[in-house]
């Protein structure tokens, strides 16, 4: 009797983002490749689109995304691919990302989901139209902080002791963090009222710390804002300059994105080899 290799597990569907079905996103899903270099599909359902691929049951099954999540460079690739799928896609239609790991085991539970949510999506897309996500983060960096005054009496002072001369210079830089976080709290409060006729909508994210705060300094506000295509231009000229003459204070624009704060669809995604949503 020949002995035969257990047959490889079927792969389950991932879903990177929602459409409208008419747009060019069915036409623009198969030159796109997603995880694993899996060819990226369209599935359908009561008029809208999952941009979907398949992978494999072993890398995201419940214990294989506790590995992923677990491996520094695998979870970076998955979210990297997932990422660049999404804003190639809302390059060419209006997209609602989905969480990253969102997977069911077939097209045709996805198919379902479509049908299930389809007042939802299809609100949240017309909602969306036309719009990008503006990222606005606020840093405080007490090294900028100049203070020539106080620098100044304290270099003509009669020279003093080493023990004195630390504690004057901690209590120096103690005044220059405070001082930059008052500035950057200030600049930050701003920023809402300065944008209020451009943005549909806000999100506050928490502060970036550790390895996710790249920046110098300490990131103290971290914003999104949903704001018209048309418009980028002046939320720019609008909030890019508020800190020109704040020292120890600095200003970060980024996008614009897929609207990832303001789209991703809060149903929880279904577990491989559990029943799909």
């Amino acid at each position: 009797m020949i002995a035969h290799p257990p047959a490889a597990a079927p792969g389950i569907s991932y879903v990177y983002a929602i459409g409208s079905a008419g747009t060019p996103l069915e036409a623009a899903a198969p030159g796109l490749t997603g995880l694993e270099e899996g060819p990226l599909r369209t599935v359908s359902g009561d008029g809208l689109l999952a941009l979907v691929s398949s992978v494999s049951h072993d890398a995201f099954s419940s214990e294989g995304m506790k590995a992923q999540m677990e491996d520094i460079e695998r979870l970076e690739t998955l979210a990297r691919t997932h990422h660049s799928v999404v804003e190639a896609a809302y390059g060419s239609a209006t997209v609602l990302p989905m969480r990253l790991a969102t997977v069911y085991l077939d097209d045709a539970r996805v198919r379902d989901m479509l049908r299930e949510r389809r007042r939802d999506f299809g609100e949240l897309l017309s909602w969306l139209e036309g719009h990008v996500e503006l990222g606005v983060k606020v840093y405080a960096d007490p090294r900028e902080v100049t203070q020539p005054e106080r620098q100044g009496t304290e270099a003509e002072a009669t020279p003093v002791s080493p023990g004195r001369a630390y504690l004057r210079q901690r209590r120096t830089q103690r005044r220059s963090h405070q001082d930059a976080y008052r500035a950057a709290g200030a600049v930050a409060a701003q920023v809402p009222d300065r944008v209020a006729a451009l943005a549909r909508a806000r999100v506050a994210h928490r502060p970036q710390q550790g390895e996710l705060a790249a920046s110098a300094g300490e990131n103290i506000a971290n914003e999104a804002y949903l704001v018209p295509a048309a418009r980028v231009a002046d939320f720019h000229a609008a909030v890019g300059a508020l800190a020109d003459d704040v020292p120890g204070v600095r200003i970060e624009l980024t996008g614009p994105w897929a609207p990832y704060s303001f789209a991703t669809p809060q149903a929880e995604p279904a577990e491989p080899g559990g029943e799909a949503r």
